[in-house]
């Protein structure tokens, strides 16, 4: 039987993948609208791919600190 901590690791890897995949999608819109010159809008979007990649980040290092939590010896 898994462990809760394992339970957590698992969703905290979920939240990081959402956010990684939320974070690509901003950059590929700030992208398009650098293109068209619309460079307010693209700053938007490349302040809100920064944001998910803050929070993607954070949930990689809270599984990684379950991890060495539950199989440190």
């Amino acid at each position: 039987m898994a462990s809760h901590a394992s339970h957590k690791g698992a969703e905290h890897h979920r939240q990081a993948a959402e956010h990684h995949e939320k974070s690509a999608y901003h950059h590929r819109e700030a992208a398009k609208h650098h293109e068209a010159g619309d460079h307010e809008t693209a700053g938007h979007h490349a302040h809100l791919a920064h944001g998910h990649h803050l929070h993607a980040t954070h949930h990689s290092e809270e599984a990684g600190k379950l991890h060495a939590k539950e199989h440190d010896e």
